[in-house]
């Protein structure tokens, strides 16, 4: 058996940060392992501008422990009043690496999001033009669509129409947690990605609503019926370059989880390479590990793969922290429910 997998340094490609206390407490737990990360930029009020990415940027470069040599790739927010000139001076000065894409009201921070998708088509047009990446969260939020539906309805009508309305726009689908969005990834050629988190590998919707609500396994999207969570632990291990890790590791305090109307999120950074490893094992997969965290996701990024390495560590079960001190109250970290033995090394 495996004892120690070295694995080019991991990149996380759907990351929350927050800001203020929070990002500083938070940042170090996702520098410490990982060498870049795609930033949400869905902070109240939202990074919209280049300008906005720009000053994000430094308070998260601020924010770093000392030395540290962890790059955030920042985006802007949506909006149907986004300057399409704005965007494109961004990408082209290196200020943002892509665009993030909400419909209104699907989760934390989304009421600034895109409600009349006709409105963005101009800027879709001019991010396919200059290769500029769009992440989509991908669901529709319709009083009548059932939550457990709203990404496989958003699939249908809105993404596949956006797709073939704009040939050559670069898309990436984040946080798939359903068999259609495995299916249709994998079946949508080089200018389609997708990102699976840590989390949804993990839990089905039992773990949430069976024997009394988890509000710390509750998320955006939600988690799905066990054989959906089996289709993306098959995506993720299969070595196909579509999938790649995006945690949505997405902070929030005790007291904002701990709420009648809850927040949603589940926060990963802190343990998510041990527990990768251990799901890859599990499915006989450690050899596809690296592509999953390393290798697909640079590729569709048109960006190097990291130089440096991280190597793991088979041994007794470690052990982490249950919550993460802030100035604003404690953040649980997400407990897998099984023992973790693999460590990065020091």
């Amino acid at each position: 058996m495996t004892d120690t997998l070295t694995l080019r340094t991991p990149d996380d490609w759907h990351l929350h940060l927050r800001d203020g206390a929070m990002l500083r407490a938070v940042a170090p737990e996702t520098a410490r392992h990982f060498a870049r990360a795609i930033i949400m930029p869905n902070l109240v009020p939202p990074v919209v501008t280049g300008a906005d990415a720009a000053a994000y940027r430094e308070r998260i470069l601020s924010a770093l422990p000392e030395g540290s040599s962890f790059t955030p790739l920042m985006t802007l927010y949506l909006t149907e009043d986004t300057d399409p000139d704005d965007l494109a001076r961004a990408y082209a000065d290196g200020i943002i690496t892509a665009v993030k894409l909400y419909p209104a009201g699907a989760t934390t921070n989304s009421a600034s999001g895109v409600r009349n998708f006709d409105t963005v088509r101009p800027v879709l047009e001019r991010m396919a033009e200059i290769g500029c990446p769009l992440c989509v969260h991908g669901e529709v939020v319709d009083s009548d669509i059932d939550i457990f539906d709203r990404e496989a309805v958003f699939i249908d009508r809105v993404l596949d129409p956006i797709r073939r309305a704009t040939p050559g726009l670069r898309v990436v689908m984040e946080h798939i947690t359903t068999m259609q969005g495995v299916e249709y990834a994998s079946e949508g050629g080089p200018d389609l990605g997708a990102t699976i988190t840590t989390h949804h590998l993990v839990i089905n919707r039992n773990h949430i609503l069976a024997g009394g609500i988890k509000p710390h396994y509750y998320c955006l999207p939600v988690a799905k019926r066990e054989e959906h969570r089996l289709a993306l632990r098959r995506a993720a291990t299969s070595g196909d370059p579509t999938f790649f890790l995006g945690t949505d590791s997405a902070p929030h305090t005790d007291a904002n989880k701990l709420l009648p109307c809850g927040c949603a999120g589940c926060f990963t950074a802190t343990n998510t390479l041990s527990i990768l490893a251990q799901v890859f094992e599990e499915d006989g997969a450690l050899d596809r590990l690296e592509s999953f965290t390393s290798i697909n996701g640079p590729k569709f990024y048109r960006l190097p793969v990291n130089d440096s390495t991280v190597t793991l560590i088979r041994g007794a079960p470690v052990e982490y922290p249950d919550h993460i001190a802030t100035d604003d109250g404690p953040v649980t970290v997400f407990d897998p429910l099984m023992p973790l033995n693999w460590r990065v090394a020091d």
